[in-house]
Formats: structure tokens, sequence, C-alpha cells
């Protein structure tokens, strides 16, 4: 069978080598760090960013050598005899080997009998014209096998020894002169690939001088516009400076892990692979801050003092100045000796002596706080001033949310306990049809804003101070320890949970998903919305939501602000002048007006205020109020 030049074949699948190219081609296979010779992070260290890296262990990418890289020899045409009585037999011949695409393999291939029939009669036009077309046909196959190079590294080599046959048959003509440049240029791309990938091996990144992997890599693009190589070698350098600055994170040196990210940006701009590494490693910071945090508070559980200030340590070495976790920690470990066997944070529920369990409990620190309205804050009144500094000297256990109709519930089923607004009959109730509250027979504690059945996670209302103080007072003797209701000066700091702004997340409308407000977005049952709500805010709820259905705050806490308002202990005074100074509740004995704290799902933006406060008689029941308890730890 004659041999002739190939069709390259398509991406993805084999060319079938011609009998001229029998030489075998061997692919480089470039594995990023990922997959193949990546550095132990427990073995490995991170290394300066402006050092080569040289010496590490492993290899950053797998190379084999490209096929047949000497260089490729002169072409010379086979002899082929041609005379005057074998002329036209031999222009036949080429003829059909052109046509066959039987072109340079073999002595009775196209162009070395048209050379021949050229040197024999140089002046015959049809031989002249058929070694044009057989030129141009070797041309495209050369052209093809450039286009092919990405997929067949053998393909190279073909274009090579078609640009030695193109050189010997016309080294003038443009078309070959501009072919040899295009081979020329993808050889060199290839060889400054094969300069970047031992680079890459290397550690030679990004060096000074254009003697870097990225260096080299780039020139290949710029050789060859789009060369499949030099762009996964980009890769490959990316991954590896990335890879250094995740062992710099993983030895918490975060200064040396963005050092690294910084180089890693500029080999590949138009990527987002360096900036979802930064994020990632952010995430492990923030994680590791988080972390050593945890474990400074778990230490202070044991009493460790030793250990948690040594995570403290830690922690204000990686951490952003002012991190919170740091001042947090800072803060528990100067405070540990005012928690006993508890922890700030620290979740907990109590057996019931009749069995079941108490309400969920979060210790909130102790520390200190201003209680009360600032001189210039919007909206405020006189009941909320004068300001004042509050000091705890314990840390205060909290129910995470407002007691639940279900709790209640297993409370009074427990004691036969009844209700004022059961033992009265009646209380007040949102009425949709006149959009006002109004008092409504039959409803209690079971009843919800509207006066229909409650679900047992709705946070009770309909109970009066009395009912709540009731509460928690059968708490303490079924656990053993002293649950009450809160002090206001309590209720506010658990409210503000560090914060001294108007509202407890800040000066202006709730971010989203941060309680049960009057949002203008709120729709009721019958279409009403809001006269005065918070501008852009909804909650997807009218009247109380199931309790924990939003954000918690600062100390874990659910629904200080919004979803219903809270009984607290203290009798209703006009001001906090001569009020206690330690955060205890201000009572006096038989007072008939109790403290409502804390926004509700009906409360006007002003009435969510942190500072705000309402009296109100202790009898009072409504769909408006609930209460939550503490216990003294």
């Amino acid at each position: 069978m004659r041999a002739r030049l190939p069709d390259i074949a398509p991406a993805g699948s084999p060319a079938t080598a011609p009998r001229t190219f029998l030489r075998a081609a061997l692919a480089i296979a470039v594995l990023l760090a990922a997959c193949s010779g990546e550095p132990d992070p427990a073995t490995t260290p991170a290394r300066d960013p402006d050092a080569s890296a040289e010496g590490q262990a492993g290899p950053i990418i797998s190379i084999r050598s490209d096929p047949e890289t000497s260089a490729v020899p002169a072409w010379r045409a086979p002899d082929v005899p041609v005379d005057a009585g074998n002329l036209a037999q031999r222009k036949q011949e080429a003829a059909a080997a052109l046509e066959a695409d039987e072109l340079f393999g073999e002595a009775d291939d196209a162009i070395p009998l048209y050379l021949a029939l050229r040197e024999h009669a140089p002046a015959d036009a049809d031989v002249a014209t058929g070694l044009e077309r057989a030129l141009g046909a070797v041309l495209q196959h050369g052209d093809a096998a450039l286009a092919a190079i990405d997929d067949d590294r053998a393909a190279l080599r073909r274009a090579q020894e078609i640009a030695a046959v193109a050189r010997e048959v016309a080294p003038e003509r443009e078309a070959v002169v501009e072919y040899l440049a295009r081979v020329e240029r993808a050889d060199a791309a290839q060889q400054a690939n094969r300069s970047g990938e031992r680079a890459l091996n290397a550690r030679k990144i990004v060096v000074a001088g254009g003697k870097g992997a990225v260096a080299h890599f780039r020139e290949a693009l710029r050789l060859r516009p789009g060369d499949a190589r030099a762009m996964q070698g980009l890769a490959a350098a990316e991954s590896a400076l990335i890879r250094q600055a995740e062992l710099a994170a993983n030895q918490d040196d975060y200064a040396a892990a963005e050092d690294w990210l910084a180089k890693a940006a500029k080999v590949r701009p138009d990527m987002d692979t360096a900036a979802d590494a930064r994020e990632r490693i952010a995430r492990q910071r923030a994680s590791r801050v988080g972390n050593l945090r945890d474990l400074g508070l778990a230490a202070l559980t044991r009493e460790d003092l030793d250990a948690a200030r040594r995570h403290l340590a830690t922690l204000l070495r990686i951490a952003p100045a002012g991190d919170p976790a740091a001042v947090e920690l800072r803060r528990q470990i100067e405070l540990a000796s005012h928690y006993g066997l508890f922890r700030p944070g620290q979740a907990f529920t109590e057996a019931l002596d009749r069995g079941g369990r108490g309400p969920e409990m979060v210790v909130i620190p102790h520390g200190a706080f201003r209680m009360g309205a600032a001189d210039d804050e919007a909206d405020a009144r006189d009941s909320e001033r004068p300001s004042r500094n509050i000091r705890f000297d314990r840390g205060l256990a909290v129910s995470r949310n407002e007691i639940t109709v279900g709790e209640f519930r297993r409370f009074v089923t427990a004691t036969g306990y009844e209700a004022r607004a059961t033992r009265r009959g009646h209380s007040t109730v949102y009425d949709e049809r006149s959009g006002s509250l109004v008092r409504r027979s039959g409803v209690d504690w079971r009843s919800d804003y509207a006066g229909k059945p409650a679900g047992d996670q709705l946070p009770v209302v309909h109970v009066s101070a009395q009912d709540a103080a009731a509460y928690a007072e059968w708490l303490s003797e079924q656990t053993g320890h002293e649950y009450r209701l809160p002090s206001e000066a309590e209720f506010e700091y658990m409210l503000r949970a560090g914060s001294q702004s108007r509202f407890p997340w800040g000066d202006g409308a709730p971010p989203a998903g941060a309680g049960n407000f009057t949002g203008a977005l709120d729709e009721s049952p019958g279409g009403r919305h809001w006269r005065n709500a918070f501008k852009g805010y909804g909650d997807d709820a009218w009247g109380p939501a199931r309790v924990g259905s939003y954000s918690a705050n600062a100390y874990r806490l659910h629904d200080l602000a919004g979803n219903v308002s809270e009984w607290v202990a203290d009798c209703w005074h006009d001001s906090y002048r001569r009020a206690p100074v330690d955060g205890q509740a201000w009572i006096n004995p038989g007072c008939a007006d109790k403290v409502v704290r804390g926004g509700s799902w009906a409360s006007s933006p002003e009435q969510t205020r942190s500072a705000w406060r309402l009296g109100s008689d202790r009898d009072t029941t409504n769909a408006r109020v609930g209460f939550r308890v503490v216990r003294q730890i």
C-alpha cells in the first residue's frame, strides 16, 4: 500500500501516523499539585514569597519528554528516473499520487515525482501546476499539524518534517517562508513550555529577570496565543503559589499567606482562582480565630487559666486588630472566677422534679453597660433617663427564648394554677376588622394574638406580671435553683448585648432576619399594613412568631427586641433617679404597676429602641406581652 500524508486527527482522537512519521508520540501530562506531587503541609514549611522555594519535597508537576525533540534532518527527494520514454507515464503517476494525497513518503509519491519531472522538463506547465498543488497540499497538512499541537504532542514533529519538505521544494516561496515562521514560533513556544515546567518543579515560579516559570509560560503564549500547555502551566504555577499560601496559613502565618496570594493573583488576573483561595483562607482564619476563642472558653470551664491565656496569645497573634473573638476571650479570662462551673454562652436545661425539663437557658457574661437613653437619642423620654452605668458582678443564665405556650401549659397542668385572664374570662386581642386591640371574652394564655388556639411553640401571651412570677417560682421549686423574672437593668443589658446604639443592631432599620418587628413590608391576613413601621423591612409575620424564628443576638438570645414585649420584676418609676446602681430590681412592696420592656410584633420603631420602657398595671393581659426567666448562677 502506497504511503501518503495522513489527515490530522480531530481533538481527542489519535492521528494515523504515515510511513514518513513512524515515531512514538509522547504527551506531556501536567498535573496540578492537588493531583500529583503535592507537598505535605505537615512537613513542608511555608517559604518566603520572594524566594525560589527550592529544595521542597516532591515535584509540583509530572513531566514526560516531548516526542522526537532532536533536530529534524533535511529532507532529500528520492531519485526518480525520468526520460522521454517514461515522461507521460511519470506525469500520470504524479497526478494519481497527488489525487490520492500520497505526497512525499516514497519515491512514487507526488512531490518526488514532480521534482524529478521538473528537472527533466522545466518548462512543462502541467508539471509546474502539479508541483504547486502538491506543495499547497503539504502546507495544508502542516498547518493542520500545528493546529493539533494542543491535543497531540507528536504533531509538532510532523509539522517540522513537513517544513523540511517545503524548504527543499520552494524555500523562497512566500507561503513556505510564512509556514516555516509558524513552525519556528511553535517550536520556540514548546521550548518555553519545557523551560517553564523545569522552573516550576525547581520552585522558581516568579523570579526576577524573567527566568521563572510564569515568565516562560507567558513567553510561550506570546509566541503561540492560546497554547494549552502554557495555560496549563500558568494554572499549575498559580496553584503552587496558592499552596504556599495555604501552608503559611496552616502555620498561622497569615501575613506570609497574603504575600503568596498577591503573587498568585498576578499569574492569571482574569481568573477568580486566587480570589477564591483568599476567601478560603479568610474563612480558615476566621474559623481558626473562632476555634481558639472556643478553646479558651473551654479551658475556663476547667478553671485552667494558663491554657486559656495560651490560646489568647495565639489568637492575638493571628487575628486582625480588634477582632471581637480576642476581645471576648480576654474579657472572659479576666472574669472567669465570676462564673463558677458555668461558662459564657453555655446552654443548658435543668430536670424538673416531676419529670421533663425546664426552658433552655444561656449563660450571658457579666460586665458593665450604660443603661437608659443617651441625652441626644431620638424619641427618648424622661422616664428613660438619667442614663447610668451598671455593673454585674456575676454572670446570669437567661432563657434563650420567651416562655412558650407549651412550657406554661406544663406549669398549669402540674399545679392547677389559674392565670389572671382565665379567672376573669377575657383579655385584649388584635381585631383584624378594626385593626385595633380590643377586649374579647374567653381568651387566656391558651390563645394567640387574635384569640384563636395558640400553638405550643408560640410565646405565651395574655399573662399578667403575677402569672409570670408564679411560673418562675414553680421552676425554682422544681429545680432547686433560683428562677425569677429579670430586673429591668438585666433585661436592657441582655437586650443591648454589648451595643449602645439606639436599637440593638445599630441606628437604622433592622437587618434582614433580625426579628419580628413592625415592618413596612408586613401585611396582615386581611391586607393591612402598619402606618408607623421600619421602612423596607419585612419579617413574614403578623402577630407573634414561633420562638427562635429569627437571628439570635450576641448573647445567643432570641426575640428580646421583638416578637412580644416582656414583663420584668421592677415596679414602675417615672425615671431612674435613685434607682439601684447594682442592677437589682427596683421593687416597692405592694406596687400596682410593673415594667414592660422590649418591643413586640406590634410596637412602633420608637418602642423598639433598646432604652424603651413602659409602666403597666401588673394585672394587665394582652396579645403583645409575654415574659422570659433568668436563673442565678
